[in-house]
């Protein structure tokens, strides 16, 4: 692993009465104005930039005035869930009088809006099907929702294929044409920026007239915990709508079932972080997709009772327990498969199969190895009907999406279909496929990547000097963000003296540090370590790559480094 600084312009941007610190951190981050830091709600972009947004808000006004049966088609994943929470609630509250959703069983249908799923859908007799969170690939699945009689809207952000599905109205930020500037929303930004453009027309219509206007802001947790849980870039856009839902969960007005899972998982809602709403939360939710079925998640968001939102997230902190479980046992047989392949004759493009994986859990166990080898990888599931279905993470530098689309011109029969973004992706293969499939992707890492691009690196912020290890500073960084994807929580590194170490759980190291000079004694812990190196009494320096952090105990504060990267020194 290397620790390398991140790069700073030439000249350090204005950015306002900054401490030199934030300035730094920010502007390493892209940051160029001070306007960039406002994360007040006027500051979103418009909804009029979005392509089919008139169209879309059109079929709901009709909708709406008609008294029309909507059904929202969601995906299983956190993003789907909290897009199809926020379709329900959101709709509901601007006059819609019969909407419900319907999210595919990912073990019996698959993702998106397919032919079969268009059968399941018309059992509850629909005038108008809303896609969230997945639509734009679906061509075969419109055209039958269409030959049925229904209206269809798509609201999606992944990147379209080739030919785009003939539905009465998308909205897709990343569909050709469209000027949006963000790309990055996630699916539950899509349909919220919908339901803004909805409100407003109705307002010109004077449907608020005599009655108080809907706040839809209060949908903005379910957005924050969608979009930071989806790990899309957190552009200045989407830092606004996830700071915004994140003020809403510290003021204690989340949504039951969000309060639910934070009181399952013993976090304290005053304090939470956008870090706590990709490992805490979106893991709880995203276990009853990977396991069972999304409904459960859905319905936990959705509920108005307490209790039984209580009820419910204890039913999806089980589920991520057993999920850990199976991942753990993945995870082992992986490194069985790779153990005795020295790193130098390990393909570019790591492709795993076992027959006996979960389909739910592949894509976490590609993220694993991913992490542990630094290398594009791909984990492959038994779908059945002689099909296998894969999960896909990929590195920087290297587009996994559009990988697929180049390994399946070079050899149209291998893929029977993919998708996805930059760093993640889907797909299916015939299972016979699997060894052909495993030669071309490893083929084309290798013509877009080189070694080195594969020992993986850490970005770091620079040192901290001694006097910066206080709890001020830690407050600061931590409410400084939000911080996520393209938008990374401040990493800074030093040497320090290993004063104590012990293992704590299964594989987490606790360690107290002194600063090099021995003036101020420190509080660290790294997760995941190796057990064959850790804990190590011979060791009395070390190197790490840490983030400054705040522990509480018994009611106190003080500063925890985060460890990311330890070595002897």
């Amino acid at each position: 692993m290397r620790i390398e600084p991140r790069q700073l312009p030439d000249t350090l941007p204005f950015l306002g009465d900054l401490p030199p610190l934030l300035t730094r951190l920010y502007a390493a981050r892209g940051v160029q104005s001070e306007a960039e830091l406002d994360k007040s709600l006027a500051r979103l972009i418009p909804y009029q930039q979005l392509k089919g947004i008139d169209a879309a808000v059109d079929l709901l006004v009709v909708a709406l005035e008609q008294r029309q049966r909507i059904l929202i088609v969601g995906d299983f994943d956190a993003d789907g869930a909290t897009a199809s929470t926020v379709g329900m609630l959101g709709l509901r509250l601007l006059g819609a009088a019969h909407v419900d959703y319907l999210v595919p069983n990912r073990f019996e249908y698959g993702y998106g809006l397919t032919p079969e799923i268009v059968e399941v859908a018309l059992t509850r007799e629909p005038q108008l099907l809303i896609t969230v969170d997945n639509g734009i690939s679906s061509v075969e699945g419109v055209a039958a929702a269409k030959a049925a009689g229904l209206k269809v809207l798509v609201t999606d952000h992944h990147l379209p294929g080739l030919e785009l599905p003939a539905a009465d109205a998308i909205v897709n930020p990343n569909q050709p044409g469209c000027q949006f500037p963000s790309k990055a929303l996630a699916g539950v930004g899509v349909i919220f920026y919908v339901l803004m453009a909805l409100r407003a027309r109705l307002r010109s219509l004077g449907w608020y007239a005599s009655t108080p206007q809907p706040n839809i802001g209060e949908l903005l947790d379910l957005v924050a915990l969608g979009s930071v849980a989806d790990v899309v870039p957190l552009d200045a856009n989407n830092r606004i709508l996830v700071h915004q839902g994140l003020e809403r969960i510290r003021a204690g007005r989340a949504r039951p079932g969000i309060k639910a899972i934070l009181e399952v998982a013993k976090r304290d809602s005053s304090r939470i972080t956008s870090t706590d709403l990709g490992f805490i939360l979106g893991p709880r939710l995203n276990a009853a997709g990977r396991l069972d079925d999304m409904s459960l998640g859905i319905e936990c968001l959705l509920t108005d009772d307490p209790a039984l939102a209580r009820d419910m997230a204890a039913q999806l902190d089980g589920m991520n327990q057993d999920r850990k479980s199976i991942e753990q046992g993945m995870q082992r047989e992986a490194l069985a498969q790779l153990k005795d392949l020295p790193v130098e004759s390990m393909p570019f493009g790591l492709c795993l199969f076992d027959p006996q994986w979960h389909q739910g859990v592949i894509g976490i166990l590609a993220s694993r190895m991913k992490e542990r080898y630094f290398r594009p990888t791909i984990a492959f599931a038994d779908a059945g009907d002689g099909l296998l279905k894969g999960s896909g993470r990929s590195v920087p530098g290297f587009h996994i999406r559009d990988a697929l689309s180049v390994v399946a011109a070079q050899h149209p029969t291998l893929i029977s279909k993919y998708g996805g973004h930059a760093m993640a992706a889907g797909l299916t293969l015939p299972e016979a496929n699997f060894p052909l499939f495993a030669e071309a992707f490893d083929a084309e890492v290798r013509r877009q990547l080189r070694e080195e691009d594969l020992t993986g690196r850490l970005l770091s912020d620079g040192t901290l000097a001694v006097e910066e290890f206080h709890l001020e500073l830690a407050r600061a960084l931590r409410h400084a963000g939000p911080w996520g994807q393209h938008f990374p929580e401040p990493m800074f590194h030093g040497v320090f003296q290993l004063v104590e170490q012990r293992v704590v759980g299964e594989r987490h190291l606790k360690v107290v540090l002194k600063t090099e000079c021995g003036s101020v004694k420190l509080d660290g812990i790294a997760f995941g370590i190796d057990r064959e190196i850790w804990p190590n009494p011979t060791v009395r320096w070390v190197e790490l790559a840490y983030k400054l952090d705040l522990n509480e105990f018994r009611g106190q504060e003080t500063v925890q480094l985060m460890i990311a990267h330890i070595e002897p020194r």
